[in-house]
């Protein structure tokens, strides 16, 4: 994703209900993996907005989404489970946009695609944290 400008209510909301509730011996990625968790609501229809590698979507299909996938997986990206053609799939949750979903589910998939595309990420392994 291309890198945006600043926006300073979305930095406020990231930093108070995102990263504010990560204890310190807790990694960055739970905080926003419990924020998504919480304020998308599951199922929800989805568009294929990019893709990469073997995804099975393509630009524009739509698709549901069942819910967060494994914390473990997403401990440097975050990732949502969803079915295509009756097939369940692990897709990136930077790859789709909400298909007339709620409020707060647009809400958190904008805020994570915000995040990304400032160019923000979770420390490796070892390194310090947020």
């Amino acid at each position: 994703m291309a890198r945006i400008e600043e926006d300073k209510d979305r930095e406020r909301r990231i930093d108070t209900e995102i990263l504010l509730d990560i204890y310190e011996e807790e990694p960055l990625y739970l905080g926003w993996y419990y924020y998504l968790e919480n304020k998308m609501k599951f199922p929800f229809r989805a568009r294929c907005i990019a893709r990469k590698g073997a995804a099975p979507l393509s630009f524009g299909d739509e698709f549901v989404v069942s819910g967060m996938a494994l914390e473990e997986e997403c401990e440097e990206e975050m990732f949502v489970n969803a079915e295509w053609q009756g097939e369940p799939i692990t897709v990136l949750l930077t790859h789709l946009e909400g298909a007339g979903v709620d409020e707060e589910t647009r809400e958190a998939i904008e805020d994570w695609h915000y995040w990304v595309g400032r160019g923000y990420e979770f420390p490796s392994q070892g390194e310090e944290e947020w």
